[in-house]
């Protein structure tokens, strides 16, 4: 809210209402006038209707000061609000406002529809930590207090908790800083005493319900008086004869004052360790009984102070709501004299007036927000009616002149070079038109088409990526497979044979086509049946995107689970991750499974090289691995297997090694130049091996059982994450067909 230069602090007590209008005048505060309206009766006798007594003393206060002009800012008391203290977590400081809300909720006792409530952060210098006051009030208690003050014509600007009030003007009035000792403010009022801690940078209040009332009470109960003589009694107990019997009947009062006061400042403490307090300064006319400070001094072991006059106001002008209406004016020490007397009851409305001026330390406006607007429309009607007075007269001077201009001009014969003139232009803005160098060119969009064959040429390596890395987590749980399907034992407690599983890839890759599809902006989506969830391909038109689709064979037993449970499973997982630039989105089925006749369980034929045995196995013909050099498996021998020929050199050759060395025979054994030969061939042959061994024979690959089409699309969406819900930012849950 703006500040005005001029404001009126209104304190409405218990017993008086306290009122102080201030003016800023280039940065010094001066006080034009201060009231000082005692109650016919104190709110806290007994019998007398509170409502009855504030109304007559606000009708008082109208009566004698013009409160238009000025903006209004009113007290509620200590005791019928709320305030509270706590410490925000580090966060960033646009963060701040849902915290203290989330606090709020906490620390109000009522919902927070049915308060009116707002905040203030503290930062002390000396610590990183934010700490945050909480002030409220029920809206029924603030909406019966602004009733009565609209009834008297009175609309505030401002309702501020009275110790706030009190803070603020004891921290302009003393210039509060960094450098400020610990100072603790107690505001003795009629009904309760509102306690203000101040440290640098930081307050604490603390409201307790002793006051002036409960000395004036244990007057009445100790002399038997009635509570007006009883509250005359106590106001005058310094001058009367009667003084120590009437401070001796108060001693217990003075005794729980002190204690509540070092509770709270044991309290307060409690949770600042480090918190070093060093005085006291008293507010409120209770503070005017002798012997309270000395007491209080004696029981805190601090410096106690009270207000004696205001050190930063220029009093200028003002006049006493209390000075007798004489015809000759009083002298401006005496109008000083009596502002400096009335200093301690007026602190509340001085802080009240500071805060309308803009010069508060401590914010928190508990003004209800829909009454404020009412209030500044009500002040802006006539600046409208004004500015419409003022729209509607130059409405008129500017339809009266192009009037005037028209039959001025019409009136007149065209000059004959001027319509000349105008025909030739008419003439050339023709040719001009149908030759089009009066409309923009189009556009060549050549090179900028060029450039942009550039961007996203890296987002198909992360497809390819996410490829790679589905075929391999696929390859990691084939080894984990067999034991997930293997079959369990019947009730004649055999297990039928387990599935063969064949060696990795689990899949062999046959095709990945992928479509680059624009952003559909403009398109409109057919409104989805009633009961019916859209499809989460509808939230994903208004983003560019891929359309990914793949297709492989896999001869892994089962291959519509090993699907779900591998390439569903990383596409679900894998949906939404950090660095990379788009999310997973698919629809219902994310994959499809083609079994083969034999994998479906159909008829199969006859198992040759190349195909699928019974059961998805290889034939056994196939499956035995050839080794040797010429072929045999192992524990054959050349020539034994059907089918095989072999040459007469190879029979000569075996046949000699089975009979061994001829004994005695005609024939001679090798020469030298044979058995050099032979080792030469031997070599050669070693070193032909060691460089390209023959690799046996292996088994051939295993036959696909499956052919399997997994469809997604790789959307790019904005980097904020789309709201709760999206269905574009959480793949459905399913599986393939």
């Amino acid at each position: 809210m703006a500040q005005s230069n001029v404001c009126w602090g209104i304190e409405i007590g218990a017993a008086a209402i306290k009122a102080v209008k201030l003016e800023n005048d280039a940065g010094t505060v001066r006080v034009l006038e201060y009231a000082v309206i005692p109650h016919a009766k104190v709110l806290s006798t007994p019998g007398v209707d509170a409502d009855d007594v504030l109304r007559i003393s606000l009708g008082t206060l109208t009566s004698q000061y013009d409160l238009s002009k000025a903006q209004i800012a009113v007290s509620v008391p200590g005791h019928s609000a709320f305030a509270r203290f706590a410490k925000l977590p580090p966060v960033e400081p646009k963060k701040v406002p849902d915290i203290v809300k989330f606090e709020a909720m906490q620390q109000i006792p009522f919902p927070l529809e049915q308060v009116e409530w707002d905040y203030q952060t503290f930062v002390s210098p000396d610590s990183p930590d934010v700490e945050v006051g909480i002030f409220a009030i029920t809206k029924d208690r603030v909406a019966e207090r602004l009733q009565m003050l609209q009834d008297l014509g009175i609309t505030p600007n401002y309702v501020v908790l009275s110790p706030i009030a009190v803070y603020n003007a004891l921290a302009y009035d003393l210039e509060f800083g960094p450098k400020t000792p610990g100072t603790i403010i107690v505001d003795v009022g009629t009904t309760s005493t509102d306690l203000v801690i101040a440290t640098p940078g930081r307050m604490w209040v603390r409201t307790f319900p002793i006051g002036g009332h409960q000395f004036t009470d244990a007057l009445v109960q100790q002399f038997q008086l009635s509570y007006p003589k009883a509250e005359k009694l106590k106001r005058e107990a310094e001058d009367t004869k009667h003084a120590r019997q009437v401070f001796q009947a108060m001693r217990p009062v003075f005794t729980d004052l002190a204690q509540d006061i070092q509770r709270s400042i044991g309290y307060y403490q409690s949770l600042n360790k480090d918190a070093d307090l060093t005085r006291l300064i008293g507010v409120g006319s209770t503070f005017r009984l002798p012997g309270l400070r000395k007491y209080l001094k004696q029981q805190l072991s601090m410096d106690v102070y009270r207000i004696e006059q205001f050190k930063r106001t220029n009093l200028a002008g003002a006049k006493a709501a209390a000075a007798p209406a004489a015809p000759d004016a009083p002298p401006a020490d005496a109008k000083t004299a009596a502002f400096q007397d009335a200093s301690l009851n007026l602190a509340t409305a001085y802080g009240l007036a500071l805060q309308g001026l803009g010069l508060n330390a401590v914010g928190g406006n508990l003004m209800p927000v829909s009454v404020l607007r009412k209030s500044m429309w009500r002040e802006k009607v006539p600046m409208f009616g004004l500015a419409a007075g003022l729209a509607l007269a130059a409405g008129a001077v500017m339809f009266y002149t192009p009037v005037r201009d028209y039959f001025d001009v019409s009136g007149r014969v065209i000059d004959p070079v001027v319509a000349r003139t105008v025909s030739q232009a008419s003439v050339l803005k023709k040719d001009a038109d149908e030759a089009g160098v009066l409309s923009a060119g189009e556009p060549d969009m050549k090179a900028a088409n060029m450039v942009a064959l550039l961007s996203g040429r890296g987002l198909y390596a992360y497809v390819a990526a996410d490829v790679g890395q589905i075929f391999t987590a696929a390859d990691r749980r084939l080894g984990t497979w067999a034991a997930d399907v293997a079959p369990r034992a019947g009730a004649d407690g055999i297990a039928p044979p387990a599935p063969v599983i064949p060696p990795a890839p689990a899949f062999s890759l046959t095709r990945l086509d992928t479509e680059y599809m624009p952003p559909e902006s403009g398109s409109e989506s057919e409104p989805a049946e009633e009961g019916v969830a859209p499809s989460p391909l509808a939230a994903i038109e208004a983003f560019p995107r891929i359309r990914c689709e793949m297709s492989m064979t896999t001869a892994v037993p089962e291959p519509r689970r090993f699907v779900k449970d591998t390439v569903d499973r990383w596409l679900r997982d894998n949906a939404k991750r950090s660095g990379i630039p788009y999310t997973i989105v698919f629809a219902e089925p994310s994959f499809s499974v083609q079994e083969t006749a034999r994998q479906a369980g159909e008829g199969a034929a006859p198992a040759g090289r190349g195909e699928v045995g019974e059961g998805g196995r290889p034939s056994e013909e196939r499956r035995a691995p050839r080794s040797g050099r010429y072929g045999a498996r192992p524990g054959e021998r050349p020539g034994e297997r059907p089918g095989e020929e072999m040459s007469e050199e190879e029979i000569s050759r075996i046949n000699r090694a089975a009979r061994g060395p001829e004994i005695g025979g005609s024939s001679a054994g090798p020469t030298a130049a044979e058995r050099s030969e032979s080792r030469n061939a031997a070599a050669a042959t070693e070193e032909i091996n060691r460089l390209a061994p023959l690799a046996p024979e292996g088994e051939p690959p295993p036959q696909p059982t499956a052919q399997v089409t997994a469809r997604w699309y790789v959307v790019f969406m904005p980097p904020s994450p789309p709201a709760e819900g999206d269905a574009a930012s959480a793949p459905a849950e399913g599986g393939g067909t």
